[in-house]
This record gives C-alpha cells, structure tokens and sequence, in this order.
C-alpha cells in the first residue's frame, strides 16, 4: 500500500522537490531556471488536481492523471489519421473522403491493382452492366421535370442537387460557396429550415426553400405561419420549389436547435428570433394535423408561391401515417408535386444518441415503401421522388435511383467539397475549417471563389462517373435504371438483383382486392385519410416485416 501510494504521488512530489530546492539555490544557468519553473507549474498543476473533487483520476494521480483526458480529448484525431482504416465508415471513410476531395480539385479519382472491397462478403452489392454498352451519356442531360398538373412553374432539377443545410448550422462564407456552386453547376441548393439568408441569394443559384415547424423567414412573432412574408420570398425568380420539412433522417420526431451562442444578429433577423435564446423549432407543425390539413397547407403555399412546386420532406415512422396521406389524396384530388424521403443516415447537425442511432426508417428501405404506395394507388406518375441519406458518390445516387427515386440530394458530400475534415464538431461552433462555424475568424479561412469552384467540380465529375457507369449498362438516362440492375450479394454463393429481393406492387394495386403483399394490406387498411391515428385491425397469426421479400 505505501508502494502504491508512493508511485501514485512521486511526479507530485518529485516536482516539489525540484521547486523547493530550486527556489533555494536559483542557478545561473537559463536550462535551470526553465527546468525549475516548469516543475513550479506542474507542482501547482498536482496541488490544484489533489483539491479539486470532479475527477477521481486527477485526486488519485495527480499530474499524470491529467494525461488521460488530454488524450481523451484528441482521441478522434488520433483515430482518424493514424488508426482508422480507409475503408471503416465513421461515418464515412477516408476512402469516400478522398474521392470526393479529388472530385472537388479535379483531380484523377482513379485507383489501381483492383479493388479492396470483399466481393465475397454477404451484403456487397454492384451495378450489373451489359454486354452491349452503350455511347456516352451526357451528364448535362440528367435532368428530371418536378412540377404536377396544378403546378404553373415546373423546375427542371438536376439528379443531383445539394441537401437541406441551414445559414446558422453552416457559415456565411460556406452557404455562399455552396450557392456559387450551384448556380455554375446549375444544379439545386436547398435552405434548409434556416431560411433565405443574404448569402443564398448573392450569386443567385437555384433555391429549394425547406419551410420547417418554426416557419423561419415567414412567421409571426409568436411563432406561426405568416402568408405575406411567404409569398414575398416565395415569389423570388431563385426560389424554383417549396419543401415542406415534416421530419429529417438524423432527428425524426424531435425539434431542431440552434444553440444561442450560434445565434448571431444576421441569423436572428433572417430566422425571424431573438438573439439572447436558443432558436428551437418545434417537433410538430401548428399549420395542420391531419393529412387532409397537410394537403390544404400544400394548396395554400402553392398558391401563394405563384403555382411553384411544392411538396414535403419526412423520414418514414409509421407506415400507416404515410398512406393516411396517399389516402387523403385520392379523397380530395389534391396531390403534391414532390416527396424527399430523408433516411436516417443522416444528417449534418447536431442530435440525441438515441435519436440518431435508434429513430427513423433508413433512406433505401424508406423510399422503397413509399414509391411502393405511390405506385400501388396510382399516383407514382404523377408525384416525383427524391431520397437523401449518406449519398456520396455515382454509386450511390445509381442504387437509389434503381429503387424508386427521381433524384436524389447530397449534404455531407458537398460539405467535404467546401473543406469538412469530418471532426464531427458541427455543434461546437469550433469547426476548424470553417464551414459549420459562426466564428468570424474561423470561417474566414474558407474562400468562397475556390471552394465554390470545388462544389462545381465535384457535382460535374460525380455526374459524368454517373454517366460511364449508365453507358456500362447499356443505359442512356438516370430515369432508366430499375430494380434489377442492382445486385445485392446474399450469401458467399447467392446474388440477387433487388427485384427478386423485395416485393414491388403493380399500379392501383391498393385500390383493388386482393393485395398481394399482407404488409402493404394491413397498413393499408390501418390508415385513414382524416387522422394519422391508424384504425384498429385485427393482428394475424403470423409475423410480419415491414420490407418484405
């Protein structure tokens, strides 16, 4: 016990000694004096470590124990360059990273002597390619027309666009890089819930307002809808769709917040808020609650937006919620002109463990039920579908085009294209290279000519990758990837396309009896177009699964 509370003491104790008898016999030498002075304040170190009671390891070891959280606290730097592998997924992997990096720089993405990825492994999937390739695509033409009957300005948007990302969750100079971008791109920029800043509209890229629970940059002082406000930003020629944000893949069910100290005047104003709190957006609308009253919120700002797109985001809970809405529009005619369903995978801000490990439906599985209703009530050909949710490269956007979406929308990709290191410190307001940052300095060192050049770059050369892989199949245009081009491996001696692994109805199936799938019948029969509550249904005998095969 003595040797143990000797060893446990001795740094303390060596660095007093060496102060005491330094302080008696000051030397002349200048490594002295230093050696001396830094015991001092290693001693002053130890002594406030025994005094203070909020770490047991510091009390027990002083000094030394010090040691522990240094390390603690760059021990997602060390992981990330000298641990981590580079294809371990955290949440995305310095593969992924590289690419987009090289993509953003115009650099060659290429890679030799073959691939590193298990092929062999339960779960790997690729795109399957003909024997007839066909000429080169032109990445220019991947576009999709979003706009319904009731629509007077349909948009022509690109396959590709930038997913919703705040003024106020992202700096000044970073919505600005991205806007730039966008508009040399011509692809889409959505707001996110933050509203129009200032630097959306200085290079005047194409705009998708997201207008979530908070209605910021169109609500009245106590928080709820004001039409006026709408439809002067609506009417705005950049403004090109609406988006109503019912619920977002990281936090599906929870309020947004931005932490006051984030919240600078330009925020406040552009937001509509007070400086001196933290902006919080509520979990539910106040403009409606039923799917009957969420279609009437779609009328309305459709009319108010001079007969712009509009239509809604949400991350899938309740299955029985969605198709109360799809019944709700086949009772009242009215229809919206786009869904983006947002997957868990996501997202850039700020949310509970539990919320963004263990809440929400994944993007794949999540679209694929919602085109599945779409098309079983005979109105997927007349609604557009977008899908966010960790898309990153052609891959990515290709596979989930394969299982239902018209389009799909990037966040953290294009954060990399402007700078993101992943540090994972977006809430903080201490990101380090300046994109996630209301800190003046620290968003200063992102120049917005360069990085927007960057997004440019990585939207084009992600697109044209898009393209080769399309000629590989013997395809032409985005819109002509189905389910069975994308193979999944099942077991070490199984593939299978996604049209054999997961059940697809045939259109105006739910309309009819029977419906072939027990899953899509049962939540079918639960929903109810006046109430998301579902209606009582007698539970049979066996299991189900909410995808099934």
């Amino acid at each position: 016990m003595k040797i143990s509370l000797l060893s446990r003491y001795a740094t303390l104790t060596l660095c007093l000694v060496i102060t005491v008898c330094g302080l008696l016999f000051w030397p002349a030498n200048p490594w002295g004096q230093g050696l001396i002075v830094l015991a001092g304040v290693l001693s002053l170190v130890g002594l406030n470590d025994l005094r203070q009671s909020h770490h047991a390891v510091r009390r027990n070891y002083p000094i030394i124990g010090n040691i522990r959280y240094l390390i603690e606290s760059i021990r997602p730097e060390i992981r990330q360059y000298l641990l981590e592998g580079d294809d371990e997924e955290l949440p995305f992997s310095r593969s992924q990273r590289s690419m987009v990096y090289a993509r953003a720089k115009n650099q060659p993405a290429e890679k030799a002597f073959g691939t590193l990825a298990d092929v062999y492994q339960p779960g790997f999937e690729f795109i399957s390619h003909s024997m007839v390739p066909g000429d080169a695509c032109d990445p220019s033409q991947f576009r999709v027309v979003v706009g319904g009957p009731d629509c007077l300005q349909p948009y022509s948007a690109s396959v590709f666009n930038i997913s919703a990302m705040s003024f106020g969750a992202l700096s000044a100079n970073a919505i600005r890089a991205l806007n730039k971008g966008a508009r040399l791109g011509g692809f889409a920029h959505d707001t996110g819930e933050g509203s129009i800043s200032p630097y959306h509209q200085e290079f005047a890229g194409d705009l998708i307002w997201e207008i979530g629970s908070g209605y910021f940059g169109c609500r009245t002082l106590d928080g709820h809808f004001d039409a006026q406000r709408f439809s002067e930003q609506a009417c705005h020629p950049q403004v090109k769709m609406i988006e109503i944000k019912l619920s977002q893949g990281a936090k599906p069910g929870h309020g947004g917040i931005l932490p006051k100290h984030k919240v600078t005047a330009e925020i406040a104003q552009t937001r509509g808020v007070q400086m001196d709190r933290d902006c919080v957006s509520p979990a539910r609308h106040s403009q409606f609650s039923t799917p009957i009253q969420l279609l009437e919120f779609i009328v309305k700002l459709r009319n108010l937006s001079g007969g712009k797109p509009v239509g809604f985001k949400f991350c899938v809970g309740h299955p029985w919620e969605f198709m109360a809405i799809v019944k709700a529009m086949l009772e009242t005619g009215i229809q919206p002109d786009f869904i983006v369903v947002d997957g868990k995978e996501g997202g850039t801000g700020a949310a509970p463990r539990e919320f963004t490990d263990n809440i929400g439906m994944p993007m794949r599985e999540g679209l694929l039920f919602v085109h599945n209703t779409l098309v079983g009530a005979g109105l997927r050909s007349q609604i557009k579908l977008g899908a966010s949710g960790k898309v990153i490269s052609a891959f990515d956007i290709a596979s989930v085009l394969t299982i239902g979406a018209d389009w799909v929308n990037a966040a953290r990709g294009f954060m990399f294209a402007i700078g993101c290191i992943q540090s994972q410190s977006c809430h903080t307001n201490k990101c380090p290279t300046g994109v996630a940052t209301q800190d003046p300095l620290r968003q200063k060192a992102l120049q917005v000519t360069d990085k927007a050049e960057r997004v440019h770059n990585f939207h084009r050369n992600t697109l044209v990758a898009l393209g080769e892989m399309l000629s590989a199949a013997g395809l032409d245009h985005p819109a002509q990837l189905q389910a069975k081009h994308l193979v999944r491996r099942m077991t070490t001696t199984e593939v299978r396309q996604f049209s054999q692994i997961h059940a697809f109805l045939e259109p105006g199936e739910l309309l009819q009896r029977p419906i072939s799938s027990e899953f899509y019948a049962r939540m079918w029969n639960m929903a109810q177009a006046h109430s998301f509550a579902p209606l009582a249904v007698a539970v049979p005998n066996k299991a189900e699964r909410l995808t099934p095969a």
